[in-house]
């Protein structure tokens, strides 16, 4: 396991922080007592919280075209057909998973291609279960085509508790399956958008693992 980088700076302040309000305690009451060692469990537990929220196992990715691997790690929340508005604008099978604050938050390429849509939406901060929290919510949507022409639309949604989107994919990036497309801080949302005629091996309430579970296969 290893700390990502988007939790260097907030590992670094969260530590200076609980540093000087432990160095304040110990000057105000002169002597270490109760309070004090109650003040340094709590922050000691936050702290290590935090860690968990930036961890990101290390794995293997078992790579193969014809399977399409969970973007992120948590629970299957929807499987249904829809009509994706933004970039297909026809029906789609959607397949949901819902990040908990306890989940691993690196978000992954669900196959190999090209990545040629990428756009960043601001927008409501509705909680990730909310049915419009795909359209409504802050999200990134990013489309990439495999060398058979297929595509898939990725969308990360930021919700009630996750305000912070970062996405590392651009138009013309090479997508690789189960690297890094970017990053959710403290949970909330993925969506994937694919071609009605896949087989899907996941079921609602299913918990899954990012780059490590096949959501979907190509028949």
């Amino acid at each position: 396991m290893k700390i990502h980088k988007e939790g260097y700076k907030i590992l670094l302040y969260s530590f200076l922080l609980f540093l000087a309000i432990m160095m304040l305690e110990k000057i105000y009451l002169q002597d270490f007592n109760i309070l004090f060692y109650f003040t340094l469990g709590v922050l000691s537990i936050f702290y290590i919280l935090i860690i968990r929220f930036f961890r990101v196992p290390l794995f293997t990715v078992d790579k193969n075209d014809n399977h399409i691997l969970c973007p992120a790690n948590g629970k299957v929340v929807v499987i249904e057909e829809v009509e994706e508005t933004e970039y297909f604008k026809d029906k789609r099978l959607q397949i949901s998973v819902f990040m908990s604050p306890n989940d691993v938050h690196v978000n992954r390429y669900s196959m190999d291609g090209n990545v040629i849509f990428s756009k960043y939406h601001p927008g409501k901060f509705l909680v990730a279960w909310h049915p419009k929290s795909s359209t409504e919510n802050e999200r990134t949507t990013i489309v990439v085509e495999n060398k058979n022409g297929i595509k898939i639309l990725t969308r990360q949604i930021a919700g009630f508790v996750a305000r912070r989107i970062v996405c590392y994919a651009k138009a013309g990036d090479t997508a690789i399956q189960g690297n890094e497309l970017g990053f959710i801080k403290f949970g909330s949302r993925v969506d994937l958008f694919l071609p009605l005629d896949v087989k899907v091996n996941v079921s609602v309430n299913q918990k899954v693992v990012g780059g490590k579970t096949i959501i979907a296969s190509f028949k």
